[in-house]
Parts: C-alpha cells; structure tokens; sequence
C-alpha cells in the first residue's frame, strides 16, 4: 500500500473511532447529569481537570516520545531497536507516573480542600491517583501502535475501552446516592478502562515474538524528546486547569448566577463537549502524521516530510 494511502486510511479511521467515541460519551454525559445533576457535573469536571494535570505530570511527555522513537527505529527497519526504546519509555513512565502518583495521594485532601473547594472529591482524587502508572503505562503503548501503523488494533481496543468503562460506571452508580461517590464511580471505571487496555495491548505485544537483541542507548534520545515535550504539555494542562478551577469561583460572585457549580457544570460538561467534535478531525491527522514524519526522517525522505508539512 502506497504511504499517501496508508496515512489517509489510518486518518480515516482514527477520525470514524473518534466521532463515535466522542458520541457515546456525550450521551453518556446525558446520562449522568440525569444521575447526579448538573452540580455533580460541575465537581465532577473540577476533579477531572486536577486528574488531567496529574495524568500530564506523569506522563511527562512519554506517549509522543515512545510513538516518535519507535517509527523512528521501524522506519529503519531496526524493529529489535523499536523493542529497547519501548522498554526504556516504560522504565521513564513508571518513575515519573510513580513519582506524581504517591504526590497525588498524599496531597488529595489538600487538593480536595484548597482547590476545588469541596471534600467530596476526595475519593476520586485518590481513585485516580492509585491506578495513574497503569493510565501513562496505557498511554505509551497506545504510541508504540500507532507508530506501529496498528490503527485497526487501536481503534478496536478503544471501542471496548469505553464501552468497558461506561459499563462500570453504571454499575457501580446503581448503589451510590451521594455526589462524592458518584465522581469516584465515574473515575473507577475509566481507570479499569485503562487496565483493560494495557492488558489487550501487552498480550498483543508479547504474541507478535522478539526481534532480537538491540544494544543502542535510550537513556538520552528518550530524555531529549521528553523533557521539551513534558514542559510545554505541564504548561498548557496547568494554564488550563487553572482556568477551570477559578470559573466556578468568580461565578460565585455574581448573584445571578444561582449555584456556580451547576452552572459550570452545564457549560464544561455538556456545552464544550459538543463544541469540540469537529477538533476530532485535526487530532486524528495529528496522530498519523507524527508516526510517518519520523519514518521519513528515518530514511532521509526529506522531499516528503516537506510534502506532508506542506500538505497538512
């Protein structure tokens, strides 16, 4: 198949997975405010920015890193080196998931208590925290295949992932009556999600065999892409949760307003959602592309990373 037929079909595809996915999840956000209300919407999306700052602590740039490197070391047909740069972005992902995991832990009250104002998220807060190494070990897998041009894995994987976690959480929602653990069962079941697709993808990854040994340094080419990719995503997630936390804050200022956290509630959890389908589109581009530009650069393709920038 030729390249330009590759990476549309696999933009194609990420894009279908994408829309769909984004659907169920804004139904199920239907859904859920019906539950908890439009309150328990706005702590709920409260906790998930904190957890979105945590997973970007974590992940520390891991998941571009791994997809960079490994097309990188298959586009020069050097798949043993592929398998060596993986093992060392799991070795980097687990230091520094652990690391912001056990930080997370300790400080949820505080966090639960000084920044979004409400102890109720304290269960969830720590949910999250616990399983945060398996959600960044997910991620640099999820990049590995899809540098691996994998697409049709992936997208099966994260089909059943959603379902998996919807799954859960209704589950779990048919015993709770309070908010607090309501918000916990929303995260427990995207946290077993993301079990559930390391699991998939790890057995996948053992089944296709070893390439050999590989003796190339990691240390470095993974800490050169990483640390300048964990900077600007730490600044972008803690400009953006910043900006959530302090939303429902300045509401309150206003009288008109009623409950600030319903209000913010509707907007962030059924109003932005809705606005960010078409984003769908450029993030499946972005996630083909990435993979094929450092297979280009592999083999000196420089004509063609030109077509492509140009192009995209």
């Amino acid at each position: 198949m030729k390249m330009g037929n590759r990476l549309l079909r696999g933009a194609l595809m990420l894009t279908g997975v994408n829309l769909l996915l984004r659907f169920g999840s804004t139904g199920f956000q239907v859904w859920l405010s019906g539950r908890i209300g439009a309150a328990g919407i706005g702590l709920l999306q409260l906790i998930l920015s904190v957890n979105m700052l945590s997973l970007t602590l974590g992940a520390a740039g891991g998941r571009t890193t791994a997809m960079y490197l490994t097309a990188e070391a298959l586009g020069k047909k050097r798949p043993a080196d592929a398998d060596r740069l993986l093992h060392g972005c799991f070795v980097y992902s687990i230091l520094c998931s652990g690391v912001v995991s056990a930080g997370a832990f300790a400080m949820g009250p505080w966090l639960a208590r000084g920044w979004i104002c409400s102890m109720d998220a304290l269960p969830a807060l720590r949910t999250w925290a616990a399983f945060l190494p398996v959600v960044c070990l997910t991620g640099v897998m999820t990049g590995y295949f899809t540098a691996a041009n994998r697409i049709g894995t992936l997208a099966a994987v994260e089909v059943a992932e959603q379902a998996f976690s919807i799954f859960v959480t209704a589950a779990v929602l048919t015993g709770v009556t309070d908010r607090a653990g309501a918000c916990r069962a929303v995260v427990l079941g995207t946290c077993l999600g993301s079990v559930l697709t390391l699991s998939c993808l790890m057995v996948l990854y053992a089944r296709r065999g070893t390439n050999g040994e590989s003796r190339i340094p990691t240390a470095g080419p993974i800490l050169k892409c990483a640390i300048p990719l964990a900077v600007a995503d730490d600044l972008k997630a803690g400009i953006s949760a910043l900006e959530n936390l302090m939303v429902p804050r300045r509401l309150a200022l206003f009288s008109g307003a009623g409950d600030p956290l319903a209000a913010f509630g509707r907007v962030s959890g059924m109003v932005f959602p809705l606005m960010m389908l078409p984003a769908a589109i450029l993030s499946s581009l972005a996630e083909v592309l990435i993979p094929e530009l450092a297979r280009c650069r592999a083999v000196g393709s420089k004509t063609r990373v030109r077509y492509l920038i140009r192009r995209n």
